[in-house]
């Protein structure tokens, strides 16, 4: 329940540590997941500084696990179970680093998603003086319910860790959203801060 699946046949996958990309990880730990496969893409079209950071060749015979390359590194976090089944945890580039924790937004919002006054809710990291990044959230609320800050924050607090709770709640008519309905946590950063 919650994975992906299974890689195909012809499909390896691989999760590597986060900050390097090179070490594999045991089934079970969170890092990047990494593919391989016949039908792999070459590139990104006229773009090589994409194309060099995402596909990359490890050295073989290497004692990290690695076979032939290229791999992509496709910027995702998640693990593979005892039955290699995979599961995302989020995206890298929107890992929340605070006070040296990481918060994956996806596992604030699926939190606060299951609060009976909550419709929708985006979360991000914003930058702080002290701690790097705080974590934030967007909040679009019932019709007929009026939370409170403080509601939701002990709400969070009862299921997540205290480094994970929000720093901030900001209640919102609507939340911006890509064309496939994901909600588009950078823009809501660059909305936080401009405001």
């Amino acid at each position: 329940m919650g994975s992906v699946g299974i890689p195909l046949p012809d499909v390896e996958v691989a999760i590597v540590d986060a900050d390097t990309g090179t070490t594999v990880l045991p089934n079970g730990e969170t890092g990047e997941v990494i593919l391989r496969a016949p039908q792999l893409m070459e590139g990104y079209f006229n773009n090589a500084y994409e194309t060099t950071r995402s596909l990359r060749v490890h050295p073989e015979p290497s004692s990290s696990g690695f076979g032939r390359g290229p791999w992509l590194h496709t910027g995702d976090l998640g693990y593979l179970d005892e039955d290699s089944f995979l599961f995302i945890v989020d995206r890298q580039k929107d890992l929340i680093k605070t006070s040296g924790y990481q918060v994956w937004p996806r596992e604030v919002e699926e939190v606060l998603a299951a609060h009976p006054s909550v419709r929708e809710v985006g979360v991000a990291g914003i930058p702080d003086a002290v701690k790097g990044e705080v974590v934030k959230a967007w909040v679009v609320v019932r019709g007929g319910t009026q939370p409170t800050v403080d509601e939701l924050r002990a709400y969070c607090r009862e299921h997540l860790a205290p480094y994970k709770t929000p720093a901030q709640v900001e209640f919102r008519e609507s939340l911006p959203k890509t064309m496939t309905g994901k909600v588009l946590r950078r823009a809501l950063v660059e909305e936080h801060k401009r405001a």
